[in-house]
């Protein structure tokens, strides 16, 4: 009666794939969209950029057997560790939020002045289609990285430094 119980342990593993992030580094699964910005009462839009927590396993000590206590608080038996791998955060979950332009901005027409101006500067080479895909998401998210962003949704500040969108006065 092993086979169920082994059964079950290659299920669980190919479950807890199914819930890995991407390994492409864009945070969304191929053809998701990025959650679309929150637009606030002042009319503004800001998106947010979650960051998965990252794990290592470094060798540890797993108690095995509890400590046997008489009541008296004598030990009795101590605890028996082992030796085993155990999870270590190397860097915790985060999350950052940033402006960003809104939808009703994100027009096929804008979309396709981002690649353009992504092209220019040597970041985008995929044909220009007025639509969000994988290489125009890849080109805003080396772009941005660069920048200290790591983020593959537009930022405002992106679009402005592209010369997309207009600084209001006060910001000069």
């Amino acid at each position: 009666m092993h086979r169920p119980t082994a059964l079950c342990a290659a299920l669980a593993l190919t479950l807890a794939a199914c819930d890995a992030p991407p390994a492409d580094g864009t945070g969304a699964w191929p053809g998701e969209a990025p959650p679309a910005p929150e637009q606030l009462a002042d009319g503004t839009c800001w998106a947010r950029e979650v960051t998965p927590a990252i794990y290592e396993h470094v060798m540890g000590e797993i108690q095995v057997v509890q400590a046997e206590i008489a009541e008296d608080g004598t030990v009795i038996r101590p605890p028996i560790y082992r030796r085993a791998p155990v999870p270590k955060v190397v860097r915790p979950r985060g999350e950052l939020r940033f402006e960003t332009p809104c939808p009703d901005q994100m027009t096929p027409e804008f979309i396709a002045s981002v690649q353009r101006a992504l092209a220019a500067r040597s970041y985008f080479s995929g044909s220009v289609s007025g639509r969000i895909d994988s290489a125009t998401t890849a080109a805003i998210r080396k772009y941005q990285t660069e920048r200290g962003l790591d983020s593959g949704q537009l930022s405002l500040e992106t679009a402005r430094a592209l010369g997309l969108v207009a600084t209001p006065l006060e910001e000069l």
